[in-house]
């Protein structure tokens, strides 16, 4: 008898959902919020994630820039660049895109960039904010908010209660998650790549969230049949762009990569800059 293939969670019906949202905010305004990305690195990954971000910006009707510094610039240089697009009252919403050039400080890089228009929530006053659970005064990192959404339209809506285990702490992802599932009642179990015994550790939980940056980590020997697996791993292979956890584990449910949590964090990413409007104005956010 053959083992039954898990349920596909997919990302694009909520991120459908979102973008709806991000649609009916935008026509209500009377001018286009401006979205600028900042490269610092000849990363190929980076450029195909800029134009991906440039479609989307015409079909909703942002103005999208690009300010292309090139490999070899300084520190310096991109402070400054930085601090003038924050300072600029035309940029609603600013990606600096990581990874920076080898010779890049990206952590300082940060430090420079205005919090209320950090649309991927990486700098620390963001990360602090949700790490201290006030959440609504923030702008969550898209891609753990990405695998919040996604457990909640898995596991219900109130997760309060609920065990997940999150393998990978990731800066990114795994650590502002930590929070952000906390925030919601959830209690975390934190896992990474050398955790002995991980079929023991994981039984009892009722997810497994994945976000190491290791093709195949997540086994058929690891996991449950009651668990969720979300897969927030991005892993480009000679055959394509695979996650972390082997697809059609023999669990309740699984995102695929491509198609899981990556089209739910670009639409939470253009949700964001609606967000970065609104805390700029004073206005209550969600």
């Amino acid at each position: 008898m053959t083992e039954p293939r898990p349920r596909p969670l997919l990302g694009k019906p909520l991120a459908d959902r979102v973008t709806r949202g991000v649609q009916a905010a935008l026509a209500g305004w009377d001018s286009q919020p401006g979205l600028v990305s900042v490269l610092a690195s000849e990363d190929p990954a980076s450029r195909v994630y800029v134009e991906s971000k440039a479609r989307r910006a015409g079909r909703l009707g942002v103005r999208f820039l690009v300010r292309d510094l090139g490999p070899e610039t300084a520190q310096e240089e991109l402070h400054a660049v930085l601090r003038d697009l924050s300072a600029d009252p035309k940029v609603h919403g600013i990606v600096l895109e990581l990874p920076l050039a080898p010779h890049l400080d990206s952590d300082a890089a940060l430090l420079h960039l205005a919090p209320r228009k950090d649309v991927e929530g990486l700098t620390p006053a963001n990360l602090a904010l949700v790490a201290a659970g006030r959440e609504p005064e923030a702008l969550l990192p898209p891609t753990p908010r990405s695998v919040r959404f996604l457990l909640r339209e898995a596991l219900g809506d109130d997760l309060r209660g609920r065990r997940v285990a999150l393998i990978g702490p990731g800066r990114t992802v795994g650590r502002p998650l930590i929070f952000m599932l906390n925030n919601r009642g959830v209690t975390v179990t934190v896992c990474n790549e050398h955790t002995r015994d991980l079929a023991e550790v994981l039984a009892p939980q009722d997810a497994v969230v994945v976000a190491v940056g290791r093709a195949g980590l997540l086994r058929p020997e690891h996991v449950w049949p009651h668990h969720i697996v979300i897969d927030a791993g991005i892993n480009v292979t000679p055959g394509g762009v695979v996650g972390d956890a082997l697809p059609d584990l023999p669990v309740r449910a699984q995102t695929p990569v491509p198609g899981g949590v990556g089209p739910l964090t670009s639409a939470l990413m253009y949700q964001n800059l609606v967000r970065a409007v609104r805390l700029g104005r004073g206005e209550p956010v969600e």
